[in-house]
């Protein structure tokens, strides 16, 4: 099994923006979105507790990092943070929580990280940026390519309870979101 890559240092860590302030108490957008299993899961459908990691993108050890990665505020870590998310996954099960990573890039490519990375949980597809665009999540452009800035949504019963944002470093995230879990769910 993979462990999860070291972040190199001296990366730019994101500021809040504000981009993310609107979405506590929102509900999860009723959209279908493609599964690494091959099924279609809608959020807004599912019960419980959902932790959704949405990421900009995983790198492939066949595919080179766009240019400048490093220098994007955010934008480097999705590898340690799915790893993370990989590694608490039965705590996060004990605390009756379902985690579904999330980016815009196809299947087929999250499939390759999922068995790469041995990871237990779907990873969804929002290639056609329905799910971004409806609950308005903050974007950037890298060649040519529209990526969803690194933010986890806690939802339960549909219903975005807390929001991450910045999310900085990711390999801590699922930490914080355990943490949260302990204290407020239901």
């Amino acid at each position: 099994m993979e462990k999860s890559a070291e972040l190199p240092e001296g990366l730019p860590i994101p500021v809040d923006d504000g981009a993310c302030d609107h979405l506590p108490d929102q509900p999860l957008p009723n959209i279908s979105l493609p599964a690494t299993s091959g099924i279609a899961v809608n959020l807004s459908q599912q019960k419980d507790w959902l932790v959704i990691y949405c990421y900009p993108m995983t790198g492939r050890p066949d595919v080179q990092l766009p240019d400048n990665w490093d220098s994007i505020p955010g934008a480097r870590g999705c590898t340690p943070q799915s790893c993370a998310f990989r590694d608490h996954y039965q705590e996060l099960r004990q605390y009756g929580a379902s985690v579904f990573g999330l980016s815009t890039q196809m299947t087929d490519y999250q499939l390759e990280a999922k068995q790469r990375l041995h990871l237990p949980f779907e990873l969804l597809s929002d290639h056609n940026l329905e799910f971004a665009t409806a609950l308005n999540l903050p974007l950037f452009e890298v060649n040519n390519m529209q990526l969803i800035k690194r933010l986890t949504l806690i939802a339960s019963n549909g219903i975005i309870k807390k929001v991450f944002y910045p999310v900085f470093p990711p390999d801590e995230n699922a930490e914080q979101v355990i943490e949260w879990l302990m204290r407020h769910r239901d």
